[in-house]
């Protein structure tokens, strides 16, 4: 049997369309079958915060123009800790009436998502007692934060190691 190169690149082009076919629909099995954590940015799921992610910024800024909120940080402990806000008008008069709703969760997992409202107000402190973190490590607290028509997120990560805290 005589090689003919002319008569086989048809096949090995045909040969690469299919293969690169079947790469893409292993793909997509694989990645359907996978544990994919959606995100909790601004207490929501991705696709709403994507949708609402201008309306979000733009009231940030018309609350920080009249409110300042400050996180309060106490030791973080595995279980029973607290988790305070100060929310104050700009000539830091402390706010009364704000409503405020946290989330507190892992970064890579929600399986020790808690969320909590109705704090304690005690010396100008909003208060969530009680806040269990399960897990060693870094942790996200979404803060949402509402005062009359006005509100914003207000993110931090805390580490249950350390005393230190980070807004994002």
């Amino acid at each position: 049997m005589k090689f003919n190169s002319a008569r086989i690149w048809p096949y090995a082009i045909g040969g690469s369309i299919v293969m690169v076919f079947g790469f893409c629909v292993a793909t997509v099995v694989i990645t359907s079958s996978a544990n994919i954590q959606e995100s909790n940015a601004y207490m929501s799921s991705y696709h709403v915060a994507d949708d609402e992610a201008n309306d979000h910024i733009n009231n940030r800024i018309a609350f920080d123009k009249k409110y300042r909120v400050e996180y309060v940080s106490f030791p973080m402990k595995e279980t029973g800790s607290e988790i305070g806000y100060r929310v104050t008008d700009v000539n830091s008069n402390v706010i009364k009436n704000a409503k405020i709703k946290i989330h507190v969760s892992r970064p890579e997992t929600h399986e020790f998502d808690q969320k909590m409202d109705n704090p304690e107000f005690k010396n100008g402190v909003y208060l969530f007692s009680n806040v269990k973190f399960p897990k060693q490590g870094l942790w996200d607290v979404i803060a949402k934060i509402e005062v009359d028509e006005f509100s914003r997120f207000q993110n931090v990560k805390v580490d249950t190691r350390n005393t230190n805290s980070y807004e994002y």
